[in-house]
């Protein structure tokens, strides 16, 4: 029991560093719904083309709209979890384009974002997809120059399914219920200045 109590004692000391936590998650948000919004803002046309239509893009519903509403959310979200402002208020409107993102493009693609062959998580799709890395491997092998075009990394299948929307979507959900933490953002500052 005496262990138990000093370990506990322990990890209460850890409470000073808490704000790590929120800082983590909002700064590894950051660059994603920048880089998302940023793409989207300059190529607004061909967005709301996507956005509209039903043939070759998602189908919905008042395409110019939902095309500027997601750029700037993703664009504005990303700055205001940067420096820790209303990081409550900005994850509903990212919750949000990470739940239209999922059920109209990655829903169809099953979990995996990367197409792997086995798996619990594997689907025909995925299988094929490895069959057809594997051909382009080697053609590669064969044609190219393997060891220079793997260097940094293996070549992969992107399978676009919903397993980063919905890890970002979660990590949204984290910040949603406790903010952006102490010291390191803005509504820490604001509400100690006017919230005493």
């Amino acid at each position: 029991m005496y262990l138990l109590v000093q370990l506990q004692r322990l990890l209460d000391k850890t409470r000073a560093f808490d704000f790590l936590g929120p800082l983590a998650l909002r700064l590894y948000l950051v660059p994603i719904f920048w880089m998302a919004g940023t793409k989207k803002l300059a190529d607004m046309d061909s967005i709301i083309a996507w956005f509209g239509n039903t043939e070759w893009g998602l189908g919905l519903p008042f395409p110019e709209v939902m095309a500027w509403a997601a750029a700037l959310t993703e664009t504005a979200g990303a700055i205001m979890l940067l420096v820790g402002f209303a990081v409550r208020w900005i994850s509903i409107p990212l919750m949000v384009t990470m739940v239209v993102a999922i059920v109209t493009v990655h829903l169809p693609n099953g979990w995996l974002a990367i197409a792997e062959g086995s798996g619990p998580f594997a689907t025909e799709r995925t299988m094929a997809a490895i069959e057809r890395l594997d051909r382009a491997k080697e053609i590669l092998q064969q044609y190219g120059n393997y060891d220079w075009l793997t260097e940094y990394g293996n070549f992969v299948v992107l399978n676009n399914g919903i397993e980063f929307a919905v890890t970002y979507f979660i990590m949204l959900l984290v910040l949603f219920f406790i903010g952006g933490g102490r010291y390191f953002s803005m509504d820490y500052w604001i509400r100690k200045a006017f919230m005493r």
